[in-house]
């Protein structure tokens, strides 16, 4: 039995929470992170060889998106399509960790508007994928020829994950990766049966509330899918919050440079008797990876 009444308190809470943010595309900006208590990090522009930032645009008004300020010569950026925890529309809310995967040559597309409010849907998260691929082929714009159409991830937090899982089954995708997340109740299952890509949990250990979600998701995932748990004990609330978002915001880097551009440092993170991850302070299982 899922503990629906329980998370989806928990997105109630998550939602309540307010930060500001400001930012621009050739800038660093303001942070927003999840913490309520204390002055939020400065976002940097990231700690990869690209500094970010943010910016928007009319053709796609209801989202946030991430890339390196200068757009990086001979380097076509991967897709990297994001829903925020409680579903809110606020490109901003995580903008450390986006801030940080944009600075390590990604094109991170993030559901909401900068500061924004309201809720968003898993539609949203197609939306970016299918704006990302016209604007590689479109003329007059800056991104023609300049991002990995055939490299594309889905990522969400809490119930982000839930919009992740909504979209996992299209056949443009490369992977998926659920933070602090996991089916709201058995009725969701079939979702799981629709995986078709490598996933990647990274959860906040036994005081997340998700955690006994994600691990019963773990448990029905199809048979022969590559996946990867990893637990750290930071709760529901991760890492977020830190400056370049933490341990997660590197591990979660990783993840995509190794998925998304073939990184094989990064790939021994998690693969391996003696996995990158496997000699710190996260618990890790996996599936299928080699």
């Amino acid at each position: 039995m899922r503990l629906r009444s329980a998370i989806l308190g928990v997105l109630v809470v998550v939602g309540a929470l307010t930060t500001a943010s400001t930012g621009s595309a050739s800038t660093g900006s303001a942070s927003t992170g999840l913490a309520s208590t204390g002055a939020p990090p400065s976002a940097t522009g990231g700690s990869g060889p690209y500094s970010a930032g943010y910016e928007t645009t009319f053709r796609l008004s209801n989202h946030t998106i991430y890339r390196p300020d200068t757009l990086p010569a001979g380097i076509k950026l991967p897709i990297v399509a994001w829903g925020n925890g409680a579903c809110r529309a606020d490109g901003t809310w995580f903008e450390n960790i986006l801030t940080e995967w944009a600075s390590h040559g990604f094109l991170v597309i993030a559901n909401g508007r900068p500061g924004g409010s309201g809720s968003t849907d898993s539609d949203m998260l197609v939306d970016a994928i299918d704006w990302a691929i016209a604007e590689n082929s479109r003329f007059g714009s800056k991104y023609r020829g300049r991002i990995d159409t055939t490299k594309i991830a889905v990522m969400g937090q809490s119930c982000g994950g839930i919009e992740t899982y909504e979209v996992a089954a299209d056949p443009r995708l490369t992977t998926t990766v659920l933070w602090n997340s996991g089916l709201l109740n058995d009725s969701q299952n079939y979702l799981l049966q629709r995986l078709r890509v490598p996933i990647a949990y990274f959860i906040g250990g036994p005081d997340d509330i998700a955690y006994p979600n994600a691990m019963d998701d773990w448990q029905r995932l199809p048979a022969g899918l590559p996946a990867f748990m990893g637990n750290l004990d930071v709760g529901h609330y991760g890492t977020f919050a830190e400056p370049n978002g933490g341990e997660f915001g590197r591990v979660g880097g990783h993840w995509l440079k190794w998925h998304l551009k073939g990184d094989q440092a990064s790939r021994a993170q998690f693969v391996g008797t003696d996995c990158g991850l496997c000699r710190t302070e996260w618990d890790v299982m996996r599936k299928n990876l080699g």
